[in-house]
């Protein structure tokens, strides 16, 4: 998908017409922001296509997965900055697109209360359909747009799945509405969901304006609908594009992925993207207690009790577990818990106590009352069923605990490093709170819930943490309306934490192992610390072309993608030297030396200082130590020198630089794989 080259719509359609004139198809057209298309070809036509020079890639469109009040808080977002509230807020007009499943424009989240008039910056639209009308944008959902072209030739008629849908921005699952709310949604006093969590909701930045764009239809989404969304949203003037989905692994080339065309074209116009990384109060029983029996003992006949322990349908006797809470196990992190409370309920059991490593990650909710136990936990309930001869239990109601420790951990289902597509950039970025998180819903959307009309839901998967890291992004683009999608990338990155509310490394579920960058990246995000960071990693479209050509990338898909003529240099720039906020090297043999450029932004002159914690086997210089600016804006190089003494033997170590000045703290973690000394 190119650079747009021509200054009418209309010439870009005739050119995307002059490029299908060799083939059949029907196809549909993107060519307000940048130029390409969608068309069902046969195989021998595509090949033909990727063949012109005027093509950048050719590539088949799939299906990606939606990936899902007190976090703010957690987050620090109602903290004290000195004798005064810290307003994290935008301070001016941001505009968040949200690329999802639609919203439900009803719920109080939304409402307009407090907001100035739509800002003049918008050229979006309020595309009125099934149960849409204009009345329903106002001053904080001030744009709605629907795409089902690409899912309807990928997956048949919408009508063919005999499921509640809206032919509009109206979103029927909830996970959009979900999203939006947890960006932008307006302060709603006194939510919560069946008695957990409650509290005042709230998005990251209230403020903020919203744009819809819907793509996603039963759980899917087009690439196709998903790059028009794209393409409307630079168009329409957004500040943060805002996209919890993802693609199923393994990764492909950046010319062949629609997350990272789009959001390269969203870079050049200066706007923040933000994608998800690909990952992952029930009917009360009485105050008396139940009889307790294994799933193991209570197989169905002709079912082997090792089948049983893990409670799935058709596995369980209803003679045996009728009226009795049963202890199950888990046969896979990714197993369905709600499909082992369903079965139990539907042979006639009250309750299930399941032993799962994943307890404090997964809150969902059942159609019977459940209670999720560790596995060294599940010990002492396996020793009261063999040491009784009518061994009971009760199952208390569910309450919520604030203030936990150690917080935060990283999730079983967040996404990890290292980079399969480029290994000298750290994966993930960032990461942000995605387990159990409140936030506004679509009542229609059941799934999930066992069958409840919810206007609020506890929902947890890295589809959660991606709207966090974008109300971040929205709060400092507030605060610095000029900077760079790069700058206000950096601003998050170097001021996360890597360490949880005890002053200890995070650690990993779902072993509770100490967690490293390819965990969290640069860290957990802090929103606080993002406003004003000190010093900045930034990079421009030059540097993104020179890192491209490090990958092997040629000068006919480099033009077609920028619209101008690029020449790679005979030896470009090692991706270890794209300006990133971190800094990883996947091939060290014996020395390397990595360089970075940083902006100052601050007031007056200033000194800061390297800190380094040096990764195990290495040798870390820094030159100079020391980078003394005298005025905001000015720019610093430094150099970072490794020299390995101890091979890694296939696998990365870790450390981290930091400059520091007495109030800031600039961290920027390192990897590094050994090859070689």
């Amino acid at each position: 998908m190119g650079h747009r080259s021509f200054n009418h719509s209309e010439a870009v359609k005739t050119a995307n017409h002059d490029a299908l004139s060799s083939v059949v198809g029907s196809y549909q057209p993107l060519h307000i922001s940048f130029r390409g298309f969608s068309a069902m070809l046969k195989p021998d036509q595509a090949e033909k296509l990727a063949e012109s020079d005027s093509v950048v890639s050719v590539f088949e469109s799939k299906l990606k997965k939606i990936h899902t009040t007190h976090s703010w808080e957690f987050l620090g977002a109602e903290t004290y900055h000195g004798s005064s509230r810290l307003p994290l807020d935008t301070k001016y007009d941001v505009i968040v697109g949200m690329i999802d499943s639609g919203i439900r424009p009803e719920s109080i989240s939304f409402n307009d209360h407090g907001l100035s008039d739509v800002p003049l910056k918008f050229k979006g639209e309020c595309v009125t359909g099934d149960n849409f009308t204009l009345s329903n944008c106002n001053r904080k959902i001030i744009g709605a747009r629907y795409y089902s072209k690409g899912f309807e030739q990928d997956k048949g008629s919408l009508e063919s799945y005999n499921s509640t849908f809206y032919l509009s921005a109206r979103d029927s699952g909830g996970h959009g509405t979900h999203t939006a709310s947890t960006v932008a949604g307006s302060l709603v006093p006194n939510v919560s969901v069946l008695g957990q969590a409650n509290g005042t909701a709230r998005g990251g930045a209230p403020s903020a304006r919203l744009a819809i764009y819907k793509v996603c239809w039963f759980g899917s989404c087009s690439d196709a609908d998903l790059l028009s969304a794209i393409d409307d949203a630079i168009s329409d003037g957004v500040d943060v594009i805002s996209s919890s989905i993802g693609s199923l692994p393994p990764q492909t080339s950046y010319f062949q992925d629609t997350i990272s065309i789009g959001s390269f074209h969203a870079f050049q116009k200066g706007i923040v993207f933000s994608a998800a990384g690909y990952g992952i109060n029930p009917t009360e029983l009485n105050n008396g207690f139940f009889e307790l029996i294994f799933g193991r003992d209570a197989a169905a006949p002709g079912v082997p009790a090792m089948n049983a322990s893990f409670c799935k349908n058709n596995t369980l006797d209803p003679l045996l577990i009728k009226g009795k809470i049963v202890l199950c196990k888990i046969e896979a992190l990714d197993d369905d818990r709600r499909e082992k409370g369903s079965a139990i309920q539907e042979e006639g059991g009250v309750g299930m106590i399941l032993v799962d490593p994943l307890t404090v990650e997964n809150l969902l909710q059942h159609a019977i009352k459940v209670a999720a136990v560790a596995p060294k936990e599940a010990e002492e309930v396996q020793e009261n069923i063999s040491s009784n001869k009518q061994p009971v239990a009760r199952i208390q109601q569910t309450v919520t605990v604030l203030s936990t420790k150690p917080a935060p951990k990283i999730a079983s289902f967040s996404s990890r490093g290292p980079n399969i597509v480029t290994p000298d950039i750290i994966k993930p970025d960032i990461t942000a709170p995605g387990v159990n998180i409140l936030a506004a819903w679509s009542p229609v959307g059941t799934q999930g819930t066992a069958g409840r009309s919810l206007d609020y839901n506890i929902i947890f998967g890295t589809s959660m943490s991606c709207p966090h890291v974008s109300a971040v992004a929205a709060i400092v683009k507030s605060y610095h309306p000029s900077w760079s999608p790069a700058a206000i990338k950096s601003a998050i990155m170097t001021t996360a934490t890597f360490l949880d509310n005890e002053r200890t490394n995070i650690r990993s579920n779902p072993n509770d192992t100490q967690a490293s960058p390819f965990d969290y990246g640069s860290g957990h995000i802090n929103p606080v610390a993002a406003i004003d960071p000190g010093l900045i990693y930034d990079y421009n479209t030059n540097d993104i072309i020179n890192l491209l050509c490090s990958t092997g990338a040629i000068p006919d898909q480099l033009k077609n993608l920028t619209g101008q003529i690029e020449h790679c240099k005979t030896s470009p720039n090692p991706s270890y030297d794209f300006n990133y906020p971190s800094i990883g090297v996947s091939h060290v043999h014996e020395n390397v030396s990595v360089h970075r450029t940083v902006t100052y932004h601050g007031k007056g002159s200033n000194l800061f200082i390297a800190k380094i914690d040096k990764p195990k086997g290495v040798r870390l210089s820094v030159t100079p130590i020391k980078l003394k600016f005298s005025k905001t804006g000015q720019k610093k190089r430094f150099t970072v020198h490794f020299e390995a003494y101890e091979t890694t033997n296939g696998s990365y170590v870790f450390g981290s630089l930091t400059w520091i000045d007495g109030i800031h703290k600039v961290r920027s973690p390192i990897a590094l794989n050994v090859l070689s000394v």
